[in-house]
Formats: C-alpha cells, structure tokens, sequence
C-alpha cells in the first residue's frame, strides 16, 4: 500500500531516525539491514526484499517535475556502520548524489540538538495529486496509514517542526561530506 501511496504522491516528506530511508539505500547497504533482523530471513527472502526496496526506488525517478521528495535523516543513521565501512562509505556517497537532485531536499538533524520532534520515530507524509494528505508509521510487525485531518496535521506539524531543527540542505550536504570523510580514516 505505502508503494501505491508514493507512486500517487506529488510530495513525499519522510523523517527516519533508524536508518537510511528505503527509496536512498544502496543494494549492499540495504542487503545489511536485512541481514542484520532477528528473528533472521533467509537468504532468499532477503534477496527478494532487497530487490522489492530497490525496485520501490523507482518513485524517485517518477518523482520529477512538479513532483519533490523531502528527507530529514537523524544524524545517528549517517554514524551507525551498518555493514561496515565500506558499504556505510557507499551509502552515504549515495546520499551525497541524491542530495544534489533538482527535486530533492535531504536534511540532517545532528544529534547535539537539544530538541527532536523525533522522538516518536519514523515516519512519512505524502501529499497526493488529489489534494489529500496520507501519514505514514512502522514498527516492527505492523504499519499504519493515516487519513484523517486530525492525525495528518499532527504529523505534517511534527514535520514542519523537523526540517526547522535540521541543518539546511546545503549544510547537511556538507555534514555528509564530513561524515564521509571519516569513514576514510
């Protein structure tokens, strides 16, 4: 359902305090996360989920023209090196290159701020061609869409209050860039 919602939406605002989103992981770095579950997958499962998330990476091609995708990572999930240096490296030059689209706005929320919106953990926003708002929550087991104009104003507040406390676009970049820069070390 979520992937249909993402297809339909002409701005997707997502906020992730785990790990990298889905639609900006890397092959290698999403193969760890799903390695990394327990109870764990089998080795064909994980093949199958990570080829759906990077096939579900496809909306961002679709989302062009008047279409925009925004991102606000906490910092903890530029630092966590889940499948080693070498695939975090990779992943975060990933984030680099996505941050430079025309119709991307990726923004880092340090972890010395005082004040996180957060705290309740991820989630996405869509706004659909329609003119509807649809909110976005997992957790382990279970996942929950949101319609109303009571729930979506509360995330699309929380949101609003989360790209205020994150570093601007440009300056996240340059934080990635230094976060990248310590994984040569």
């Amino acid at each position: 359902m979520a992937r249909k919602l993402e297809a339909e939406a002409v701005e997707l605002g997502a906020y992730n305090n785990c790990v990298v989103h889905g639609l900006l992981q890397t092959r290698d770095y999403a193969r760890a996360i799903l390695n990394a579950r327990r109870p764990g997958f089998t080795e064909e499962e994980v093949e199958q989920q990570v080829a759906a998330r990077l096939a579900r990476q496809e909306i961002l091609d679709l989302m062009t023209g008047q279409r925009f995708f925004s991102l606000v990572q906490c910092e903890s999930t530029l630092r966590r090196p889940i499948g080693g240096r070498m695939v975090m490296r990779q992943q975060l030059e990933r984030l680099l290159e996505v941050a430079q689209w025309r119709n991307v706005d990726l923004q880092v929320l340090p972890l010395d701020r005082e004040e996180n919106s957060g705290t309740d953990g991820s989630f996405r926003l869509l706004r659909l061609k329609d003119g509807a708002t649809v909110a976005f929550s997992e957790a382990p087991l279970s996942s929950r869409v949101m319609t109303g104009p009571k729930e979506t104003t509360i995330f699309d507040i929380r949101y609003g209050v989360l790209r205020a406390q994150a570093l601007s676009p440009q300056d996240s970049s340059t934080f990635i860039g230094k976060v990248l820069g310590e994984t040569r070390t």
